[in-house]
């Protein structure tokens, strides 16, 4: 078995298409309803609820959205930090070096979804 993405439900498929686009500098396929977004091998479906209507009708509505992370890797935080810092994304968490031996920063999307890009720190 192999991971291969996750699905976010959202209202405006449009405004999240456009910021994950941004984000990750990927276009996304699909329209208003369900579109995908494909980062290193993980596709990041966005749906909006009337697409998936009879799937999540019996879901708590407090599960349906913010109830996760998206985690990322990257090679140097510092650097996509300063990236993100041009699209006047409102950051959670500053780069901060962590004790379990990453360096990290957070950011939510539009909807409140937590984004977490990390490194992991090399032992010399």
């Amino acid at each position: 078995m192999k991971f291969s993405g996750m699905c976010l439900l959202t209202v405006d498929v449009p405004k999240l298409v456009d910021f994950y686009s941004k984000v990750f500098g990927v276009e996304a396929e699909g329209d208003d309803i369900h579109s995908v977004i494909n980062v290193g091998g993980l596709g990041i479906a966005i749906w909006h609820p009337d697409g998936l209507e009879e799937r999540i009708k019996d879901y708590p509505k407090n599960l349906r959205q913010n109830c996760y992370t998206l985690m990322f890797s990257v090679d140097d935080v510092d650097k996509e930090y300063e990236r993100l810092k041009k699209l006047n994304i409102e950051f959670t968490e500053l780069p901060t070096t962590q004790p379990w031996g990453c360096r990290s920063f957070a950011f939510n999307d539009p909807d409140g979804n937590s984004i977490d890009i990390h490194m992991i720190l090399q032992n010399d």
